[in-house]
């Protein structure tokens, strides 16, 4: 404990244990003299203080760029979901100590869960919130999308979430409604959904709700042209995607780990596939989903008609590597709608694929404040990063008008010149520091600058790349600690452009899909079976445009 409490011991200095605690003394207020004179270190009272505090110390005081740069996760199961295991309380702990802010509880839309998870699951979440006050915990589910993958979907808390969410399900769900199929049909129920949610908020039934596309590759079953039909007709609802998928740990080789694929991508063509989509589309890339990582690929496709559609990073945290939890004895998912409780049974699991929300994958959200809704706008309006493994600890990016001395905007905005103007990129980016939750201090080796032309509206719903992205610049990282600085001269601009930012430790490399013109290093395809996450680290921001005026 002296560490712990002895503020001359820096954050940096302490193991990720300890200084989870010191955060639970920081937000409680109980550090420094005041903890010593109380003399209630280590009894009830203090971690009752702790658990019971509504001061949002570690979030107001690192304001960054303007914004509270609250990191979370949008893709949790519990033993409400068919393949889940734990309670709501066991993902919230975990999420806390592991240092997220937000979470959305996500169980598998199903007809089990249709007609009784909804209500059974939302005591458990409504109790969390009372006892874990400094993270926010929304209440959503992966859906089933019509004629397509999964999604998070999920809803600012209020009254009417639990009605509004189940009547989502019962009506719109795929698996519930039997319309898995790709057909036109069913496409347009997907896109009924999305209406439904904007109705829900247009009519102040729930205050905001947004729905982000999961694992969007893995099965080839989400098209470019449903992609672009969800975005184009609810742009405030559906907002984005997994860049990079959950189910990370999956890729640990055997006999350590399930020797499978990062995120299980191990799918093949099926008969609801996209059947232009390339063999290499299945798997991942430096644990990205290949629409991601792809530079000039099909998430470039959409930035470049202008389109906001931004990426996030999830756990989908179903059953932990490494765990030693089993189900409940005697569980009825069927008639009861969740397992019991889990219990302890005394043998480490290595068969599963997932880390504990927060533990490896984290999404930033820059947000104006410590709630529900300032968090799903700042989703909304692209204010959001992307890392694996701890690789950096804070990102802050500005485009501005160089020489001007203007503060300029920052992820998901738009850069208004007047034509010809010159444009440069502030990145800011504070390095690791200190031991992630491998035990290793990341080191951040390079960041990619990622800029394309925007093209307009493409003719052809279904394409997939665009010509004009490529990397134009790349910054060596010359040490391990602390903060870098880097300034990308855009120069003088002519035509709507948009950058975004990429960074890794170096590891793993190899040039793009599309060649080595347009990504000279990007990230190498995982290897099926031996894709330890932990050796190839990466980050993504979302993009920032830049538009000149007439």
């Amino acid at each position: 404990m002296a560490p712990v409490v002895d503020m001359s011991v820096p954050d940096s200095e302490l193991s990720p244990g300890q200084l989870s605690r010191r955060q639970m003394f920081r937000r409680a207020g109980l550090l420094g003299a005041g903890l010593t004179a109380a003399g209630v270190l280590g009894t009830q009272h203090t971690a009752a203080a702790a658990t019971s505090s509504t001061d949002r110390a570690r979030h107001a005081s690192e304001p960054r760029d303007g914004y509270l740069w609250l990191a979370g996760d949008h893709h949790i199961h519990t033993q409400h979901s068919s393949d889940g295991i734990y309670k709501v309380s066991d993902q919230v702990q975990h999420a806390n100590a592991y240092g997220l802010d937000w979470m959305v509880i996500t169980d598998h839309g199903s007809v089990a869960h249709a007609k009784i998870g909804v209500e059974k699951v939302n005591p458990d979440i409504v109790a969390a919130r009372q006892a874990v006050k400094d993270t926010l915990v929304f209440q959503g589910l992966e859906w089933n999308i019509p004629a397509a993958e999964h999604g998070t979907v999920f809803v600012a808390p209020g009254r009417n979430e639990v009605a509004t969410l189940k009547e989502f399900e019962n009506s719109f769900d795929g698996s519930v409604k039997g319309a898995s199929a790709s057909t036109p049909q069913n496409e347009a129920l997907a896109i009924a959904g999305l209406n439904f949610l904007a109705d829900a908020v247009k009519n102040r039934r729930v205050e905001a709700a947004l729905f982000l596309a999961n694992h969007p590759a893995r099965k080839g079953l989400d098209s470019p042209h449903e992609i672009r039909g969800w975005r184009d007709a609810q742009p405030d609802i559906a907002v984005g995607m997994e860049g990079a998928p959950g189910h990370q740990a999956a890729g640990i080789p055997k006999p350590n780990g399930p020797g499978s694929g990062r995120g299980f991508y191990d799918s093949t063509p099926g008969a609801d596939s996209f059947p232009a989509y390339p063999a290499e589309s299945y798997k991942t890339f430096g644990g990205f989903d290949w629409m991601t990582a792809t530079v000039g690929g099909l998430w470039d496709s959409l930035l470049a008609e202008g389109k906001s559609w931004w990426i996030t990073a999830n756990s989908d945290s179903h059953w932990v590597y490494g765990d030693t939890s089993d189900r409940g004895p005697g569980s009825d998912f069927e008639a009861n709608g969740r397992y019991n409780d889990p219990v302890y049974k005394g043998v480490v699991d290595l068969t599963k694929g997932d880390f504990w929300p927060g533990y490896y994958s984290r999404t930033h959200v820059g947000s104006k404040g410590f709630s529900y809704t300032a968090v799903m706008d700042g989703i909304r309006q692209g204010r959001v990063w992307v890392d694996h493994g701890g690789l950096i600890s804070a990102l802050v990016v500005r485009a501005r008008q160089a020489g001007t001395g203007q503060r300029g905007v920052t992820l998901g905005d738009t850069l208004h010149v007047r034509q010809g103007a010159k444009v440069e990129i502030a990145i800011e980016i504070t390095l690791a520091n200190q031991p992630n939750w491998a035990q290793f201090v990341p080191a951040l080796a390079r960041v990619d600058v990622i800029q394309g032309d925007v093209t307009g509206p493409a003719a052809d719903k279904d394409v997939f790349t665009t010509p004009a992205t490529k990397v134009v610049k790349s910054f060596e990282v010359g040490k391990n600690t602390g903060t870098v600085t880097f300034t990308y001269q855009v120069g003088a601009v002519d035509r709507p452009v948009y950058v975004r930012l990429r960074g890794t430790d170096g590891n793993r490399g190899a040039a793009g899909l599309l060649g080595a013109a347009v990504d000279p290093v990007g990230p190498r395809i995982d290897v099926f079976g031996d894709a330890d996450p932990w050796k190839d680290l990466w980050f993504y921001s979302n993009p920032i445009w830049i538009v000149p005026r007439g």
